[in-house]
């Protein structure tokens, strides 16, 4: 509730509160909240006049708060006289520029590709900017989506040109999840194995030919969830990315990061203006450490391929239903329960499978998606009858928060 009456519902993650603020002018508040906006007037050194600092404690950047949008153009365009001189149709052509002063003339890059929207719009401005002196490393971990190796060689070696190196590390990660059940263990250890298969690859370009820079495909919610801010990791550690901090030192390359200050939708409208074809554009969102985010305690070849040919299942019924493109992300989850089924005329044991499928504009709240009871039907029945190894299927209806989108 604002101090002249107006209400708006506004949307707040932890239940921290401030009592009173005895030097500040309340400007909001709610019924658990007594100081939920405020403005406080201080001196400005070196001057006579004073200035204002605002705060409010709840999100107005999360799709949740109501005329959250509005909040924050008040106060960048009407409080502090910021013009609005940056769009996402102007920023792929700045950041080119801006890659080309950094790089230079004679500097070459080499860049982490995913095939995730992220890496691949960094490897398209990149190869914009820089041409034939950016080489491209694709690691297959074992950990993709069915069909994506196939997809990101045709789209980068075919269509956009692109000089690309391909490793084959499927073993070498498995083998390095061996065991391991813990969610943070197994992204540093897909994080840290990723960093020295890509320091050998990179070892043997500058072998060729000098490398000087490293591009990734970092953007702000990575920052954000890994405690690395724009002004100080003040923020609590969610997860670890391991495209965030870059490579060790001793690799002497400087980073390249052109989209780490936007947000995933903002990443995919610049994909559209650069041009991505549709099969990289529409894909959902999908983590650094692949299908191992989907996969609860040990990383195993069964659970991988239970989770990459149920996810499958989940996409192809979504597309089915004209739902696929409306949502913002959707995969099956495995873990170790196991539970009771029917084949033939015996009883069975086999995996659980949980269907997550989530609604966001920048990934950083969800909601999950009440799909028709028709679709999840149609899921439960192709997993279970296509799936070998899987009697049980759930839905996840849970919302970020207290969830997070993946499950580890």
């Amino acid at each position: 509730r604002g101090r002249e009456g107006g209400k708006i519902n506004v949307w707040m993650s932890h239940g921290d509160v401030i009592k009173e603020f005895a030097v500040a002018e309340i400007i909001g508040y709610t019924r658990n909240s007594p100081v939920a906006a405020f403005r406080v007037s201080v001196s400005v050194s070196n001057s006579n006049s004073n200035s204002r600092i605002y705060g409010v404690q709840f999100h107005p950047e999360v799709r949740h708060t109501e005329k959250g949008d509005k909040i924050l153009w008040n106060f960048l365009y009407k409080i502090c006289g910021c013009e609005r001189n940056w769009t996402l149709e102007s920023f792929a052509t700045e950041a080119v520029e801006e890659i080309r002063r950094t790089v230079g003339s004679e500097g070459r890059v080499v860049c982490g590709l995913s095939g995730g929207i992220d890496s691949s719009t960094t490897a398209v401005l990149v190869s914009k900017a820089v041409g034939e002196r950016l080489t491209c490393i694709f690691v297959d971990n074992g950990l993709l989506r069915k069909g994506e190796k196939e997809t990101v060689l045709n789209t980068f070696e075919k269509n956009f040109k692109m000089r690309l190196v391909f490793v084959d590390a499927r073993e070498r990660f498995l083998e390095g999840l061996r065991g391991v059940a813990d969610a943070e263990a197994k992204r540093k250890i897909i994080g840290e194995l990723f960093v020295k298969i890509f320091e050998e690859e990179a070892k043997r370009l500058r072998g060729g030919g000098n490398v000087d820079f490293l591009a990734q495909g970092t953007i702000y919610p990575d920052r954000i969830e890994s405690a690395a801010g724009r002004r100080g990791g003040v923020a609590s550690l969610i997860k670890s990315h391991h495209n965030v901090g870059g490579l060790p030192e001793k690799l002497g390359l400087r980073l390249l990061e052109p989209i780490k200050d936007l947000y995933k939708d903002e990443v995919r409208e610049v994909a559209r203006e650069l041009g991505m074809p549709p099969e990289i554009l529409n894909q959902h969102p999908f983590p650094g450490p692949g299908l191992a985010a989907r996969v609860i305690g040990e990383v195993t070849e069964e659970k991988l391929r239970i989770c990459r040919e149920a996810s499958n299942v989940v996409e192809e019924e979504l597309k089915r239903s004209g739902r696929y493109e409306k949502v913002w992300q959707a995969f099956a989850v495995v873990g170790d329960d196991l539970a009771t089924g029917v084949l033939g005329d015996a009883r069975s044991l086999g995996r659980i499978v949980t269907i997550r499928v989530v609604e966001s504009e920048e990934a950083m709240t969800a909601d999950f998606v009440k799909l028709p009871y028709e679709v999840l039907e149609r899921m439960s029945r192709r997993i279970t009858n296509e799936v070998k190894g899987v009697t049980w299927v759930t839905y996840a209806v849970s919302s970020k928060p207290p969830a997070t989108i993946e499950p580890c």
